[in-house]
């Protein structure tokens, strides 16, 4: 699908978020930035043991960057984060069911960026050579 034609999902979960919040708590997050468009967003992460229990964003910036963010929310909720950093680009893609073209590939990507930096701030690791591409 192209970019010009926004998937419904995709629309929907900008217009109607249920992951668009802070969570006070979190125990993980991380803030991260669209230098070409302006898109800010930050992922809160609640964690149970290794389990991302409750996972949320909060941040301003287009249709394609806050829904994103709010269909990897939802699908990472209850996951444990081994599968949350085994999750990429691909995956995300076809998550969100629209090609965003070049240009528009780092609004798509920039809540998994967040979500992945978040996680390896956790884990005390840097970022991969993938996480840092996106």
């Amino acid at each position: 699908m192209s970019l010009d034609m926004y998937a419904e999902s995709m629309i929907y979960a900008y217009e109607h978020p249920q992951h668009k919040r802070r969570i006070e708590n979190a125990d993980v997050s991380f803030s991260e930035e669209n230098i070409s468009c302006g898109d800010k967003l930050t992922i809160y992460i609640k964690l149970d043991g290794r389990i991302m229990r409750e996972v949320s964003f909060d941040g301003l910036g287009c249709v394609v960057s806050m829904g994103t963010a709010e269909i990897l929310s939802d699908e990472m909720q209850g996951k444990p984060i081994e599968e949350a950093l085994a999750f990429g680009k691909d995956e995300l893609l076809k998550l969100i069911n629209i090609d965003p073209g070049p240009v528009r590939m780092h609004c798509a990507t920039l809540s998994l960026r967040a979500l992945r930096k978040a996680l390896f701030l956790h884990e005390g690791i840097a970022p991969d050579r993938e996480t840092k591409e996106l």
